[in-house]
């Protein structure tokens, strides 16, 4: 098994998607790329703690390649938005592939120019060396599947996984 987090706005988002892929287990939200030490929800929405909202996990490269990954990950959210998706705005937002070695890093830059070709204006994912996570409070953990008629999970979420249930069918786990 191999390492992963990604960043793509709300971490509720993230996870709720990449929890479905084949070969990925162990989804959790959480933060990396701050400089504050265990920051509770509260104070990365706050701002000042540098931090992203992240979906860390772990992956079988047996089963779903890293750049596999990618993909799916650069077409559930938008990375021509800087500190932003939609109508979530703040450097916690922001996308960034944090990465654990080498092959990590090349197969992050490789995806970022092909998801260039797909969406109109310059990707602005951040790829960065992976720092210190730190998981999100346990009422973030399967977020959507608990709360799937929230408003925010049936206007913003929702969507985000039926779209990547969609594309990338032949790479999701059979619906449960």
């Amino acid at each position: 098994m191999k390492k992963a987090t990604l960043a793509g706005g709300c971490f509720w988002c993230t996870e709720a998607v990449f929890k479905d892929l084949i070969g990925v287990e162990g989804v959790q939200p959480g933060f990396m790329g701050g400089h504050v030490e265990r920051p509770s929800y509260q104070e990365v929405c706050a701002g000042g703690t540098g931090h992203a909202e992240v979906a860390h996990f772990s992956y079988d490269p047996a089963l779903i390649s890293f750049s596999d990954i990618l993909d799916v990950f650069f077409t559930m959210h938008d990375p021509t938005q800087i500190n932003r998706q939609g109508n979530d705005v703040g450097e916690h937002y922001r996308s960034a592939v944090f990465f654990y070695d080498a092959e990590q890093e090349r197969d992050a830059l490789a995806a970022a120019k092909r998801a260039a070709d797909i969406w109109d204006g310059t990707v602005v994912t951040q790829i960065v060396p992976a720092g210190p996570f730190w998981a999100a409070e346990n009422y973030h953990v399967d977020y959507f599947a608990n709360n799937p008629d929230q408003p925010y999970c049936a206007a913003v979420v929702a969507p985000k996984v039926a779209k990547a249930r969609k594309m990338w069918a032949s790479k999701m786990k059979p619906k449960r």
